[in-house]
């Protein structure tokens, strides 16, 4: 039963009915109905007067005895102007509710023979992974699961940026000033000692700078002249001709990288399918950049460089491949775009989480792989996303400054230890499932806030709200499933019955509240989807905790003395356990069984 979708095909008869009409039920939308109305479904008419020939509230009103009359989940209906509240019967809810507590399948969406390949993460292995790796990571890897709960085979992948100017400057600064240092030695995770010799480089480098304008340089020539920058460069290019030593020592300090960034990745309990290495994929595009200079796509400027003119669709001349012959990061996101297409040949949409500072890049891109002739570039879609401030302010990698993604982790597991001894909330734990709740605890929170948020939003992550057991929190949604948990523990002990209600109970409202926030569980995970927003998700599971805490408080369950509402409100508590439990997993969230 979708009681929703029952509604819109009787409204759909009812224009066919009463007004000669034929109306596709994807026009026939409805909205949840306001407070003050009676109703659970609002169908605003006004846009049908012109067929009806007649006022909205008349309109409305016809429709609405026209539902009553056909459809038995209809018991009434209230017009406010043209708005049609409907209202659905008592019985019609709780055969719903019967139905979603035998469905083992609740929340999986039909098998598709679609694949959807989502990226995030894609770090650089110069520096630990940060702040804003946190957003990105939690948001990406939360979509993916949004999309394989619609039936859809995702696909999640990184590419890894591991080459370029600012690896062979952690290189460069390591041999000045390491003295043979290494993970083990240090007692560093292997990106914060490769980060170490990032933040050593630019002070290296500013340093020689002073120097050469106090000899009397510019400030563009010190830039350009400062000698640790031209070792960098150098090593560049012996990277680039694949120097055995400068070859071995890459090698070395990128696996020191990947350890490290193996355990954050497992703190932040995300994962990927496919692993993408820029060294692999920055020459991908130049055969595609050749087929385009010979197919009149791309243009040869006099230095030999190759550019595409897009100033037609309102942009600019856009460079990809440099007059040496060697590729840009748009050559290289053009190959390997085009690679995947072709690994995945089911692959109908990709995916990139990148924050917002690159949304140029990506239409940019899009446009390209379009003008080249790849119609599934149409499938590609840039995940754009706001930057994270803390109330300190602007985070800068090469200064230092960075808020450390392993640091903050840390930081909001103990926050989390030291609010819930505070609350007393570990009564008969053992110290071993007080660690694993505040672990729980800590990371839902962290979790939660960063994705509640609208992805588009530029947003500042406060620890102390995120911890809260109150308000719009990760910890208020886990303590409200700990709650109907410690519940159904309790009606195991009674032997009360579970996965069946009794028709013929009286409901009140907080309990068709509640039935009707868990028939839309689907729609909002297609929502999701449709926006890319777990915010979607956060929002609803948010809703429907603070409505089945407004329920706990207004209705008696084990003192109640009617036996079937007893079963009722039981068996209601466990479907919204479940749906509370499905919804925070989207968001790559646990929820505790007891706090």
């Amino acid at each position: 039963m979708n009681i929703a979708a029952d509604i819109q095909i009787g409204i759909q008869s009812a224009l066919k009915e009463l007004y000669n009409h034929d109306a596709a039920l994807s026009e026939l939308g409805l909205q949840p109905t306001r407070k003050e109305f009676g109703g659970s479904y609002t169908f605003v008419t006004f846009p049908y007067g012109r067929i009806s020939k007649k006022s909205p509230e008349v309109t409305a009103t016809e429709m609405g005895e026209y539902l009553q009359t056909h459809l038995d989940a209809v018991s009434g209906f209230n017009v406010v102007k043209g708005f049609l509240n409907i209202e659905i019967a008592e019985q019609t809810w709780v055969t719903y509710l019967n139905e979603l507590l035998q469905n083992p399948d609740f929340g999986l969406g039909t098998k598709k023979n679609e694949s959807v390949m989502v990226e995030y993460s894609s770090p650089n292995t110069n520096k630990p992974l940060h702040l804003g790796h946190l957003r990105n990571n939690f948001l990406g890897y939360s979509v993916a699961k949004i999309y394989e709960a619609l039936g859809y085979d995702v696909i999640k992948v990184q590419i890894i940026n591991d080459r370029g100017i600012h690896i062979c400057k952690s290189m460069v600064a390591w041999q000045k000033f390491g003295h043979g240092e290494t993970p083990e030695t240090s007692g560093l995770k292997g990106d914060k000692l490769v980060g170490k010799y990032y933040v050593e480089f630019d002070k290296a480098y500013k340093a020689e700078m002073v120097t050469l304008m106090e000899e009397g340089k510019t400030k563009e020539e010190a830039e350009k002249q400062a000698p640790i920058m031209l070792q960098a460069q150098n090593m560049l290019r012996q990277w680039e001709a694949k120097d055995p030593e400068v070859y071995a020592l890459w090698q070395t300090m990128n696996g020191w990288v990947y350890d490290g960034f193996e355990k954050t990745y497992q703190q932040m309990g995300v994962e990927f399918d496919k692993l993408y290495y820029e060294s692999d994929t920055y020459l991908l595009g130049k055969d595609e950049v050749e087929l385009g200079l010979k197919n009149g796509h791309f243009f040869e400027k006099e230095d030999s460089s190759v550019w595409i003119d897009l100033t037609e669709e309102g942009l600019d001349q856009k460079i990809v491949r440099r007059s040496d012959g060697t590729a840009v990061y748009m050559t290289q996101d053009i190959g390997t775009a085009i690679q995947r297409f072709k690994e995945f040949p089911s692959l109908q949409k990709l995916i990139y989480t990148v924050g917002n500072e690159q949304d140029y890049h990506f239409k940019v891109l899009f446009l390209i792989l379009k003008k080249l002739g790849y119609e599934w570039a149409d499938g590609c879609f840039h995940l754009s996303y706001g930057m994270v401030d803390l109330p300190s302010g602007k985070m800068k990698s090469r200064e230092g400054t960075v808020v450390d993604a392993d640091d903050l982790m840390d930081e909001m597991i103990q926050t989390a230890e030291d609010h819930t001894r505070e609350l007393g909330k570990i009564d008969g734990f053992t110290a071993e499932e007080a660690q694993a709740l505040y672990h729980t605890l800590g990371m839902g929170a962290l979790k939660y806030f960063l994705l509640k948020v609208d992805p588009k939003k530029r947003m500042l992550f406060d620890p102390k709200e995120s911890i809260e057991f109150q308000g719009n929190t990760g910890p208020f949604v886990q303590y409200t499933h700990a709650r109907i948990s410690a519940i159904l523990r309790r009606a195991e002990e009674l032997k009360i019955l579970m996965g069946q209600v009794t028709t013929g109970v009286t409901l009140t409202s907080n309990e068709t509240e509640l039935i009707y926030l868990l028939s839309e569980y689907q729609a909002k995970l297609q929502l999701a989807a449709e926006e890319y927003s777990p915010a979607v998700v956060a929002q609803y599971v948010y809703d429907l905790a603070k409505e089945y805490n407004k329920f706990y408080a207004d209705q008696p369950i084990f003192t109640e003395e009617s036996e079937a509402l007893v079963v009722l409100r039981v068996n209601l508590s466990k479907q919204v356990a479940q749906t509370i439990k499905l919804g925070m997993s989207l968001l790559g969230i646990d929820v505790p069984e007891r706090m």
